[in-house]
């Protein structure tokens, strides 16, 4: 069953960018004090619901940088996967692709933020998304009909953790002229390797690992010009590097270029959502015109704006 039901080639062809990926409804609890009474009890400054994912996280960024993205994600027929259809349609997003499987688990994560923004989550295994496969098709059509940009939000985990669907998805959108963008996240429960993905590697425009992805994928620790040249070695056209409040590595496999852009100076409230925000400014950059170097800035931008307040999105 599809939420939204608006299934019109108008409401189509206003699409800009196709997330893929995840959408789960995160728990924010910040500040946790421990058990200050010795009671057995245990205070936080704030404990917040928030809509988080990958995929809700950058369409949701891209919304309010007034860009009309379609969600492309699964949802139970509970009331987080209520709570993601409805807010994804009160913001404007295009949810034909938004699918409510029966019986499903809409995950909900468990995020822990320290004052000083860091943080540290808890998953289920209701992240699988059991019972639930992307279309190839629903990608073709978006693209066929205007949009310029599909991101796989979150490679490597449910519904993007199993080489076959990645691989037909990411050919769907390559074949029919896209942007083909990649972020990426660690395995938890299945496992897939850049190996699994050759065949589509050089389809891939732009990808979007953070360190600890990048050296996971690669076997390479601490230098960022390895892992990207490692990167770049099997075929994808443009990797960002994604370090945190040292900034980004950048890598042209065209030009050749390399650099590192350090991250804006702001106060941190929460890092939760900011390697999407980054994405989601770096897409909207590219539908700007912008040069490599200039959506990566943008990137950063957006990255920094999102630190700035609790959760992912605003």
């Amino acid at each position: 069953m599809r939420a939204g039901g608006k299934e019109t080639e108008q409401i189509k062809a206003a699409v800009s960018v196709v997330c893929i990926g995840q959408a789960v409804v995160d728990c924010i609890t910040r500040g946790v004090e421990g058990d200050p009474l010795g009671m057995g009890k245990t205070r936080a400054q704030s404990i917040t619901l928030n809509l988080g994912g990958d995929a809700v996280n950058e369409s949701f960024v891209l919304s309010s940088m007034g860009r009309r993205a379609a969600l492309v994600c699964a949802v139970g027929d509970d009331l987080a996967g209520r709570f993601v259809a409805n807010e994804a349609a009160r913001r404007g997003l295009e949810t034909e692709g938004v699918t409510i499987v029966r019986g499903l688990v809409t995950p909900v994560a468990n995020m822990f933020v320290k004052l000083d923004g860091s943080r540290s989550s808890v998953t289920s295994a209701a992240s699988l998304l059991p019972g639930y496969t992307p279309d190839p098709e629903c990608v073709r059509s978006f693209v066929k009909n205007g949009a310029k940009i599909v991101s796989f939000a979150s490679l490597f985990r449910a519904p993007l953790d199993q080489p076959d669907v990645v691989c037909s998805l990411v050919r769907a959108a390559h074949e029919s002229g896209a942007i083909v963008c990649a972020d990426t996240k660690i395995p938890t429960f299945r496992s897939m390797s850049l190996c699994d993905l050759e065949p589509v590697l050089p389809m891939i425009d732009y990808f979007f690992p953070n360190d600890t992805e990048a050296a996971f994928l690669t076997g390479i620790d601490g230098n960022f010009e390895e892992m990207a040249g490692v990167l770049i070695d099997k075929g994808i056209r443009h990797v960002v590097i994604k370090a945190g409040e040292q900034g980004i590595f950048a890598a042209d496999a065209e030009s050749g270029e390399r650099f590192m852009l350090p991250a804006l100076k702001v106060p941190v409230v929460d890092t939760t959502g900011a390697g999407d925000n980054l994405v989601a400014g770096f897409m909207d950059g590219l539908l700007r015109g912008a040069d490599f170097r200039g959506c990566c800035e943008a990137g950063l931008e957006a990255a920094a704006l999102s630190i700035q307040h609790l959760g992912a999105t605003i």
